[in-house]
């Protein structure tokens, strides 16, 4: 069983390897809780909608989390997190409804909001 990612570039491989990126997310955000540190955002993780526009989504979402994060810990925030690539030029809505769309509007986090990623406020939370 592979160790889960420690930081968001070995999530970035693993879903270009044909991982799942929820699963590995998931897997990152446990690892992170248990030992959060500036290491896991140093190196930028690839560009997953280079060579295939759906996952452009992904390359945004993986900078709101790390800007998330590095704000709920008080870690410095890497220079990637700046790239034109890290940002949506559409909304991307977390659901399809109009009532949920409103409401996404409303309670996504800054860091999502700002990248055009409308999510729950408690996107990154597991139980």
């Amino acid at each position: 069983m592979e160790a889960r990612p420690k930081s968001l570039s070995e999530v970035a491989d693993r879903v270009s390897r044909g991982g799942s990126f929820s699963m590995e997310l998931a897997d990152f955000l446990d690892e992170f809780r248990e030992q959060p540190g500036e290491g896991a955002f140093v190196e930028e993780p690839s560009l997953l909608g280079l060579n295939a526009p759906e996952r452009r989504w992904i390359d945004a979402y993986l900078a709101a989390v790390a800007e998330h994060l590095c704000g709920r810990h008080g870690l410095r925030r890497p220079s990637w997190l700046r790239g034109a690539a890290r940002f949506l030029d559409d909304p991307s809505f977390a659901c399809r409804s109009r009532a949920g769309r409103l409401f996404l509007l409303k309670d996504s986090p800054a860091a999502f909001k700002s990248r055009n990623l409308f999510v729950s406020a408690n996107a990154l939370e597991r139980v």
